[in-house]
């Protein structure tokens, strides 16, 4: 029963994942499709870039409320009374899950975003203690350097270490590491841009098509 559980809660949280916010706004209501512009990545920051402020709102609610219902559904469905009393299982295990669906989309021709604002969202539902560190770093980064993607990163590799000093329980660490080291891999890119010196900095206007 509960391999079933674990299975159940993977595939739904996957589903999740996989409602991109930047590819359905873009695709369904702007009838265009995201990754054909800009650096051909379906996330907020390219979304944002490309289409501008008006739609970017409906995003970030998609791809934060999909990240919170997978980790709800995951606490929920996997009581941590039944996996050895370990706390944070459930909820590791569907934020792994939703991030693979946002990265690899099944009815996107598995061409998804980087999971910033999925992970960033299911670090608050996961624990506010961990959300603060990473969303802190994240922003602290972004502002001193105006490189998302390094603040990105940044937040990620923390996440995994923040989840092992705070749940110190080896399903936990290794799901912690998984869900960071997923996050860092979807810019390893942008760290090739940022190792030499050409990664593009946030801007609050909207950028030309030619630029990525």
């Amino acid at each position: 029963m509960l391999v079933l559980k674990f299975a159940i809660v993977a595939a739904v949280s996957y589903l999740l994942g996989c409602c991109n916010g930047a590819l359905l706004v873009s695709k369904y209501i702007l009838r265009d499709d995201i990754r054909q512009h800009g650096s051909g990545n379906a996330g907020l920051t390219n979304f944002y870039r490309v289409f501008g402020g008006k739609t970017t709102a409906l995003v970030i609610l998609v791809d934060m409320l999909k990240a919170v219902i997978a980790v709800a559904i995951g606490a929920l469905v996997i009581n941590s009374g039944e996996t050895m009393g370990i706390p944070m299982l459930g909820k590791l295990w569907a934020a792994l899950f939703v991030m693979l669906g946002h990265d690899f989309p099944a009815m996107f021709g598995f061409k998804g975003g980087k999971g910033v604002l999925s992970g960033g969202a299911m670090t608050l539902a996961l624990d506010w203690r961990v959300a603060l560190i990473c969303w802190g770093l994240f922003l602290v980064l972004v502002l001193l350097t105006r490189y998302v993607s390094l603040g990105s990163i940044a937040g990620g590799a923390s996440f995994a270490v923040v989840v092992a000093m705070r749940y110190p329980y080896w399903p936990d660490i290794i799901l912690g590491i998984l869900c960071g080291a997923l996050l860092v891999w979807g810019h390893r890119s942008n760290i090739v841009r940022l190792i030499h010196g050409n990664e593009n900095k946030f801007s609050f206007h909207k950028k030309g098509e030619g630029q990525k």
